[in-house]
């Protein structure tokens, strides 16, 4: 992807690492719980949040959007929602003084994974379909790919309270608000440009979306499985992802390229080093789920 100005994308990218860090002030308490107890009704009863991981998401995003607002305003950009539930992305800085400056945001939520909080679950950081491929579309994007200077990931970590903790049931006065325990706690707040954070995994289902990495320190540190090779690779892989078809040895049969050690390989890289990180990081994640 061509990178449209570049100063202002360092400027935008600095401010916004900045301004994520003091996140975690604005969503939590001091011992780290959720400052958000629940829903409140005109006769001042509050409803506990259920720990449905959708409706913790939705709650977040709306809790978060002011501060958003407010950055975007300091910064003197407007931020364009996307027109449709299902575009890219959920938010577009656009610069005020100069319409053609454009940065994509996408909030994701996610929480720590209970049998290993060094992982959390997978999220998806956009399509890797038409849009993506054919950059000047206006198929599900809310301005073309190629027309944002950037396309960034702002996430949220958080670890959840169990059932046994939370009584969705429960109904109690305004008055009685401290008494509800928080159903997400602990948040951790990081923004990469997607690319950075990024496997070589399709999402689950028939949607064409790109799963991120799941380990909790490579995804706060922007260390996803391209990001040693750079974002002109992560774009050219995920525009032929599955449409690159080579031998398979074993069956005789050709198999379609979905994994990025296999498409390092057709490149003539496979000796590189990240074909052995890939492997390493597979290696890694499946025996963390081993008991």
């Amino acid at each position: 992807m061509t990178i449209h100005h570049p100063n202002r994308k360092l400027e935008f990218e600095d401010a916004f690492r900045k301004f994520v860090h003091t996140l975690s002030g604005y969503a939590a308490t001091p011992d780290g719980h959720w400052s958000i107890k629940g829903f409140l009704d005109v006769y001042r009863n509050v409803y506990t949040i259920s720990t449905d991981t959708k409706i913790v998401s939705k709650i977040l995003e709306i809790h978060l959007f002011p501060e958003i607002l407010k950055f975007a305003e300091q910064l003197r950009y407007k931020i364009v929602l996307a027109d449709h539930q299902n575009y890219y992305p959920d938010l577009s800085f656009v610069d005020q003084d100069n319409g053609s400056v454009r940065f994509a945001v996408d909030l994701k939520t996610t929480y720590r994974k209970p049998e290993n909080p060094m992982y959390c679950n997978s999220f998806t950081l956009g399509s890797h379909g038409k849009y993506f491929i054919e950059r000047n579309s206006r198929k599900n994007i809310q301005f073309p790919y190629s027309t944002y200077a950037g396309h960034y990931c702002l996430g949220v970590i958080y670890t959840w309270a169990t059932s046994v903790e939370i009584d969705e049931t429960r109904v109690c006065p305004i008055d009685k608000l401290q008494s509800i325990v928080s159903v997400a706690r602990d948040f951790q707040f990081f923004v990469h440009e997607k690319w950075r954070i990024a496997s070589d995994r399709s999402g689950s289902g028939n949607t064409a979306n790109i799963e991120s990495i799941d380990h909790i320190p490579d995804l706060l540190a922007g260390r996803g499985m391209f990001a040693d090779l750079g974002e002109s690779t992560f774009d050219e892989y995920w525009m032929n992802y599955g449409k690159i078809k080579v031998l398979d040895p074993e069956t005789g049969s050709s198999k379609a390229i979905t994994r990025l050690d296999a498409y390092l390989r057709y490149k003539g890289l496979a000796d590189t080093a990240i074909v052995q990180r890939t492997r390493r990081t597979r290696r890694t994640r499946k025996d963390s789920t081993k008991p």
